[in-house]
């Protein structure tokens, strides 16, 4: 009989042997701990072995009435269809009830950016210690070359020299290498680092980036002193990693108009997903042409 065991075995294996990251298998630990608790919810006698495509319907009725977004839903049907796909292969059930169901579909609202004023404030930093040294060499980093968070905390010692010489070298998802300019703003606090990284770096660690205790800095650091500097420098939203990616793609845009660029830079698989800071580049000439057109100006 399959119990919340199998679970535990499933989750097991895909840490050991999937090599999954420890981030993935806790968000799939907690979806399958939602699909457990529904299905103990039920009136009968249902096990996750007897459950069929009905249920798992109403499962994801009950959790889009509690606020759940179609994003959400989306994420947990994939980590129940891997589940009941991994029972089949051991042939413990014989059909993936939750192949064919698909989550409630959700507005797609458009990424917040900083206004260049913004960004220019939110990296206006004098402080000559170690650890804002460190945060000052990363924030300009994210915003010259629109790294993502776990990209910019991979890099290691040894993207030094191409760094300095105004490129880095990433690997983005799905394995794909991709080649980043970097701007001399960011080249010149990350010199800086370069410099001071030996007050913070164990012997022999090879990150770029390490926390205090001397290891491969953490992303949830990153988030959190990201986080710290922006209400230090009195921006009004909470600022993080991805926020910065946005902004720079952003803002490269408004000044270059040059789409299949900043698709290449951000190593977007499709240009669709590019086309997203279109709109933002649109919001941000309308609202020019708000304050300046004089048959557009409120009385």
């Amino acid at each position: 009989m399959v119990s919340r065991e199998s679970v535990n075995v499933y989750l097991d294996e895909l840490a050991q042997q999937r090599r999954q990251s420890p981030h993935t298998v806790s968000n799939y630990r907690r979806d399958l701990g939602v699909l457990c608790n529904l299905i103990g919810e039920l009136p009968g006698n249902f096990r996750i072995d007897t459950v069929q495509t009905p249920q798992i319907r109403r499962f994801i009725g009950q959790l889009h009435a509690r606020g759940l977004s179609g994003r959400s839903l989306a994420r947990i049907l994939s980590g129940w269809r891997g589940f009941y796909r991994w029972l089949g292969l051991r042939g413990e059930v014989t059909l993936n009830p939750v192949e064919g169901v698909r989550a409630p579909k959700s507005p797609k609202g458009l990424p917040k950016v900083l206004s260049l004023d913004e960004a220019n404030r939110l990296l206006d930093s004098t402080s000559d210690d170690v650890l804002a040294v460190r945060d000052q060499a990363m924030f300009e980093l994210f915003y010259s070359s629109g790294l993502r968070l776990a990209e910019l905390a991979a890099l290691d010692v040894a993207c030094l020299d191409d760094l300095l010489a105004g490129e880095v070298r990433v690997l983005g998802k799905r394995a794909k290498l991709r080649l980043i300019p970097v701007g001399s703003k960011a080249r010149e606090a990350v010199g800086i680092w370069a410099q001071r990284r030996g007050e913070l770096a164990a012997p022999e660690q090879s990150a770029l980036f390490v926390g205090q205790r001397g290891a491969r800095i953490h992303p949830r650091v990153v988030e959190e002193r990201l986080k710290q500097r922006a209400l230090a420098q009195g921006l009004p939203t909470s600022v993080h990693p991805h926020m910065l990616r946005h902004s720079f793609a952003s803002h490269v845009l408004q000044s270059s108009g040059d789409l299949r660029a900043v698709q290449e830079m951000l190593g977007h698989a499709s240009i669709a997903s590019t086309q997203v800071y279109t709109h933002l580049d649109f919001q941000h000439l309308a609202k020019v042409y708000d304050s300046a057109h004089p048959r557009a100006k409120r009385k």
